[in-house]
């Protein structure tokens, strides 16, 4: 029998579904059948509960339940005989006019919109590019080198300097009164690299063991404890003890102890080069694709399904609680979080996924099995084990479905860039990295 489907507004459709009341009826009660084998009652032994004590307790969520399925199963068939696809769940509603012996309901529902791509040629998108350079490499080289350093205690009259570990008793009052978070003893920080707020390192240098200071700090309007934020506190700080640094020496030592297998400095250049590389390499695409995508949208038109807006922003809003829990915040279920907060995130989302898929399906950039092989090998390169790895992505089917996705996405990008009208710009190496921390 042919579908009958009214448009309402833009992508909101409406057909109305029918069952045979019989049908329902005989279903209903087959399930209460099989329901009383395994109902225990007071007074009744195992599956010898009467069927009208059954039916009467149990039998408005089982028709409830029937009737739910075969909903589900005539809007399955319904759609697909009118050749819709549908965008989220249909709302029902039993209508109240219906022929003898049948149940009436309307489904209303979203289907996907038509989406119509304009010419990329006329939309500018930046396309950078960096390198790692020298200097890169040095500097690296030395973060390792203070992620192995040692510290041995300086002399009684040594002033404490900038790369010092000090340890220190403090305690800060605001307007003669002790505030949260405010005291510590046997505390330690490296001066000079920004662990403390400036005016406290500029206080401590200079400072010898067993000198004790009292000093203003006002605390920057932004800071991240909101009760001092602004304040002028009054702090007072005793030197315990200070240590100089000692750093390894760059040599074969040094090379084979962080696992160069050559055992040589040029062989850990090389290695943090590479690494490097490979991080830049990410970033840089990173950076390309979000210009790309960017273009993308500019040149769509579609109408939006509101049901997929709705599902993002739940999911969205779900993923937010979890990671508040991650972090150790207790009670996070009573955290109200509203989905319309997620609202304008889970719009683009669905609008640049809706996109994303058409120009797919259109230019054929489905990933191809060589281009996962190549992104998955490149992948493991950064770890010990490559093989091992590689075994660990392709075992397991969600994992490659993370990997699919990240491989469409970059043929997405490629594709816009030979289209779009690209700007290049080379990016120094310590402005990329900045960028991409902000």
């Amino acid at each position: 029998m042919a579908v009958t489907v009214e448009t309402l507004e833009k992508l909101e459709r409406r057909i109305t579904l029918t069952l045979p009341s019989a049908m329902v009826n005989s279903e209903v009660e087959k399930r209460l059948k099989k329901l009383s084998r395994t109902v225990k009652a007071d007074g009744f032994r195992p599956g010898k509960v009467p069927m009208s004590f059954v039916a009467q307790r149990y039998g408005a969520s089982v028709q409830y339940e029937v009737v739910s399925d075969q909903l589900g199963e005539a809007f399955a068939k319904a759609a697909s005989e009118a050749q819709l696809r549908v965008a989220g769940l249909p709302k029902l509603a039993q209508k109240d006019v219906a022929g003898e012996g049948e149940l009436a309901f309307d489904a209303t529902f979203e289907v996907y919109p038509e989406i119509k791509l304009g010419d990329l040629a006329g939309v500018e998108v930046e396309r950078v590019s960096s390198e790692v350079t020298e200097e890169a490499v040095d500097r690296t080289v030395e973060i390792l080198r203070k992620q192995r350093r040692s510290f041995a205690q300086r002399a009684a009259d040594a002033a404490a300097q900038d790369d010092d570990r000090v340890t220190i008793d403090f305690e800060g009052k605001i307007d003669g009164e002790p505030f949260a978070g405010g005291k510590a003893e046997g505390f330690q920080f490296i001066l000079g690299e920004g662990q403390m707020l400036e005016a406290f390192e500029k206080a401590v240098r200079g400072m010898k063991a067993g000198e004790s200071k009292t000093f203003p700090l006002t605390f920057p309007e932004d800071y991240h404890g909101k009760d001092v934020a602004g304040k002028e506190a009054d702090f007072l700080v005793t030197v315990k003890k200070i240590e100089a640094q000692n750093l390894p020496e760059v040599n074969e030592a040094f090379a084979k102890s962080l696992g160069i297998k050559e055992g040589t400095v040029e062989g850990l250049r090389a290695d943090v080069r590479k690494n490097l590389e490979r991080e830049v390499k990410f970033r840089v695409l990173a950076r390309n694709k979000a210009a790309a995508m960017e273009a993308l949208i500019q040149v769509a038109e579609l109408d939006l399904p509101k049901a997929l807006i709705e599902e993002e922003a739940g999911r969205l809003a779900e993923q937010f609680r979890e990671r508040l829990k991650s972090q150790g915040l207790k009670d996070v279920e009573k955290v109200p979080l509203q989905s319309e907060m997620f609202a304008p995130q889970a719009e683009r989302r669905v609008r640049l996924g809706l996109v994303v898929g058409e120009l797919v399906r259109t230019e054929k950039l489905q990933a191809k099995p060589e281009q996962l092989q190549a992104h998955i090998e490149e992948l493991s390169q950064s770890y010990e084990k490559p093989a091992e790895v590689m075994r660990w992505y392709l075992s397991d089917r969600e994992r490659m479905q993370e990997v699919e996705a990240v491989v469409i996405e970059n043929n997405v990008t490629d594709f816009v860039l030979a289209k779009a009208k690209v700007t290049d710009k080379a990016l120094p190496f310590d402005e990329l990295m900045a960028q991409a921390q902000a």
